[in-house]
Parts: structure tokens; C-alpha cells; sequence
């Protein structure tokens, strides 16, 4: 989406040229010298890797209007569609291409590289934005082989930047259990990626919506896979490629909830067993060690409240949301340059519930009619986000401007109360460390 007036100064300025769009374009004309200058913000939805498309979290028309405020230049909003489920996040085979759905990604993010100034937008003042996996797949785009070579963005806005770690083991493991499913499906023997190719479009669709439909509660099945290949896009998990200096260096506004885990709990996890149980179906391959760790040190059966929990479901809810989320957010926000970052707390704070704030358009219905999109708050986010993505530094009209991340963990909180005002990350505890290092996975 380009707002009109970078629209029209952009046809102006080819029809200045010569090359107007009442005209048949041909390849090589003057049309591809217009003049670039507006900043361009590019969105990856979320989804769990398994669901969503680029118009699936909202109308960007809010975002627009927001960039356009008080006499500002405006952006240019564009979104992309990648490959989901099996289509995009099989791997585990020597004849399957691994992260095939971050490789769209990166392809979308080149095409507007070569193309955006066509639209009116810089190509130099590129910001991609994403939430959830969205913002999990930015991590990894951050990280991409390993810090070689460049990016094709200047800057990051990710939104819970999450994923469920995969390593080759469960990649493995996961294409079996794909197989298994499609011998099934078709009554046929299939063992390799190739019969699976030769398979009618209908059963890969019915395929893939029965193995992700088999997923554990709170998990999707696939996602991003550390792949040991040479030459890979992922070649280790993203926070510890982070730490060892591994990473394209880019201008970051990262974001998280105040309930990032809740939602992929599952409800029945009440005992000491039932949380160790649940701590190995998330890591298949650390060993025991690890889990008593896990399940002993890092978050105890102590529910005084001394941990962060006070019940069997928050102390499952805390482990997922540090993981998943909050620890990710903690090391992008204090290592790369320059680094901010905010808290979104509106009620219920549960994973997901920002995303009508950064798409508002006025409408402040919501699924829960009892907790309405709170207008105020969506404005001023998204003034901070649309600002970032101009200038460089999240700042909102009457509001405190982000500092930065640091040393001291400052973020900035987005909520009913104490809006703007500065705060320090509840994200950022002791537990992060062993979440960045990812022991499960020598």
C-alpha cells in the first residue's frame, strides 16, 4: 500500500520522464530511474508457520494514516505471502530444502530491494516487521548464515518473536512421522520426499492439514530447523548466534506481551510429572540432566510467588513464555545497535492481543466484547512504530521517546496505565541465559 501523495510524486516524477503509466512499460526504460525517498515498512504475519496470509492480521490503512501524521513523509506498506506447514518448514531429508517458508521471505525482501523505487520507496530505508512467527522468522533473518554477508533491510520491528526450537533429530523424526501419515492417506508406501512430490496437490493439502491438526497442544509442528548443511541459512538457533557476535546488525524496536506463555499451556499440567512430561515433549533430545535442570532449578514446584508463578499453570505458562518469546526479545533488544524495546500490557496481555493495536483502524471491537481495543493506546503504538520505522527512534507526540535497551533492560510500556512511561523488562531474568546458550542442543 503507497500512500497518494508518494503515489502521485512518484508518477509525477516518471511521467517527468517520459514514461507514463497511461504507456506500455517496457523492461529497461526510463521508468526504473524514479526517484526513491519514502521509507518502506514490509509485514511477516504470524501464524505458528502453519497458518495466516499477509492480509490475515488486519488492514494496514491505521499503520498509513499513522506515518502520515502532523506533516510526516508516510510509508510504503507492503506484505508478503511464504509457504506454511509442510509446504515451507519440512526438512530431515538430504532431498528436502530446509526453511523453504524463511527462503520466500527472503526472496519477498529482495524484490523490494530491486523494486520498491518503482513504488516511491528507498530501498536504503527498509523496515521489516513482524509478529509471532513473523517476528521469529525476523530473528532468523537477523541471524542468516551465520552473520555472512548482508540483510535486505536497514531495521527490525519483531512483535513476540517466536518459534519452538527444532533440531535435526526432531526434523527427522517429523518427516518419518510425515510419511507415515501420507502412506496412510494414500494407501500407498511412501518413504521418500519424492513420492511425496509426486503426490496430487488435493492429499498434500489434507496431508498437511492432518499433521498439523495432530500437533500437542500449544505447538504447530513446524518452524524454523537449525540446518547443519553447508552454506545454511540457519546454521544454529538464532540467540546463540546472537551471543557469539553472529548476526546482521540492524536498528531494532522489539516488542513482547506480559502473557506471552498462557495460551500454549497446556491446561492439564498440574503435577511435578506432568511439567517434566511436558518440558521433554518440547526438547525430545536433551538429555536428563537437562530436563531436571529445567524442571528443578530453573523453574521449581515452589509456588510462593519467589519464581514468578504462584500455580501449576504459571509456572508452565512462565517456562513457555521465556523460551518462546521473552528470552528472545531480551537478546535482540540488549545486543544489537541501536537496540529499543516495549511491553505491550493491556489486559489480558495473552500472546496475539497486540496485533488489533498495530492494525487499528477505529474499529475498537474485538473477539472478547469486553475488552475493546483501547483507542488511545493503539494511536500512540502505533505512532511509535511508524515513527521508528521513519526515523530511526520510536517516538509518539506527547509521550516519552524510547531509550535505549541497555544495560539496565529499559523498555518502554504500551498499556492502560503508565502509557509511554519507561520501565524495566520483566522479561529479562536470570533464566535467559540458559535459554540463549540452548543446552538441549550440542
Amino acid at each position: 500500500m503507497v500512500p497518494t501523495s508518494i503515489f502521485n510524486s512518484a508518477q509525477t516524477q516518471q511521467k517527468k520522464r517520459g514514461t507514463p503509466y497511461d504507456v506500455e512499460y517496457v523492461p529497461g526504460e526510463p521508468c526504473q530511474e524514479v526517484p526513491a525517498g519514502a521509507p518502506v515498512l514490509v509485514w511477516i504475519y504470524g501464524g505458528g508457520y502453519t497458518g495466516g496470509d499477509k492480509t490475515s492480521s488486519g488492514n494496514p490503512a491505521g499503520l498509513i494514516a499513522s506515518s502520515l501524521q502532523n506533516g510526516s513523509e508516510g510509508v510504503v506498506f507492503v506484505a508478503m505471502n511464504y509457504r506454511l506447514g509442510l509446504f515451507g518448514w519440512l526438512s530431515g531429508s538430504d532431498n528436502v530444502t530446509a526453511n523453504a517458508g524463511l527462503l520466500d521471505q527472503r526472496l519477498a525482501l529482495d524484490w523490494v530491494q530491486q523494486n520498491i523505487h518503482l513504488f516511491g520507496g528507498d530501498p536504503s530505508r527498509v523496515t521489516v516487521m513482524g509478529e509471532s512467527a513473523g517476528a521469529g522468522s525476523i530473528m532468523h533473518h537477523i541471524t542468516s548464515y551465520g552473520g555472512n554477508g548482508s540483510v535486505p533491510f536497514q531495521q527490525a520491528i519483531p512483535q513476540s518473536p517466536a518459534f519452538q526450537p527444532f533440531v535435526p533429530a526432531q526434523s527427522k523424526a517429523i518427516f518419518q512421522h510425515v510419511l507415515g501419515n501420507a502412506s496412510a492417506l494414500s494407501n500407498m508406501t511412501i518413504t521418500s520426499a519424492e513420492q511425496l512430490r509426486a503426490l496430487p496437490y488435493e492429499a498434500l493439502y489434507e496431508l498437511n492439514q492432518i499433521v498439523t491438526g495432530l500437533s500437542s497442544y500449544g505447538s504447530f509442528t513446524f518452524g524454523p530447523v537449525v540446518d547443519p548443511s553447508p552454506c545454511s541459512y540457519v546454521p544454529d538457533f538464532p540467540a546463540r548466534l546472537i551471543s557469539q557476535g553472529k548476526f546482521h546488525n540492524v536498528g531494532l524496536t522489539v516488542g513482547h506481551n506480559g502473557d506471552e506463555g498462557l495460551l500454549f499451556t497446556p491446561p492439564t499440567v498440574q503435577t511435578q510429572g506432568e511439567f517434566i512430561g511436558a518440558i521433554e515433549m518440547l526438547f525430545p533430545t536433551a538429555n536428563a540432566s537437562t530436563i531436571s535442570y529445567i524442571t528443578e532449578v530453573l523453574y521449581p514446584p515452589v509456588f510462593n510467588g519467589s519464581y514468578g508463578y504462584k500455580s501449576a499453570i504459571g509456572r508452565t505458562a512462565l517456562a513457555i513464555s521465556d523460551f518462546l518469546v521473552g528470552c528472545n526479545a531480551n537478546i535482540m533488544a540488549s545486543t544489537l545497535s541501536p537496540g529499543y524495546a516495549y511491553l505491550f500490557s493491556v489486559p489480558p496481555e495473552l500472546h496475539g492481543e497486540d496485533i488489533p493495536y498495530t492494525f487499528f483502524n477505529g474499529d475498537t471491537s474485538t473477539i472478547d466484547e469486553e475488552l475493546p481495543v483501547n483507542g488511545t493506546v493503539a494511536k500512540v503504538m502505533q505512532r511509535y512504530l511508524t515513527n521508528f520505522a521513519m526515523t530511526g527512534k520510536p517516538t509518539a507526540e506527547g509521550y516519552q521517546e524510547f531509550t535505549l535497551y541497555g544495560q539496565n533492560d529499559t523498555l518502554t510500556n504500551i498499556g492502560l496505565t503508565g502509557l509511554g512511561s519507561r520501565m524495566r523488562d520483566p522479561g529479562a531474568v536470570p533464566q535467559c541465559k540458559f535459554w540463549q546458550e540452548a543446552p538441549y542442543y550440542m
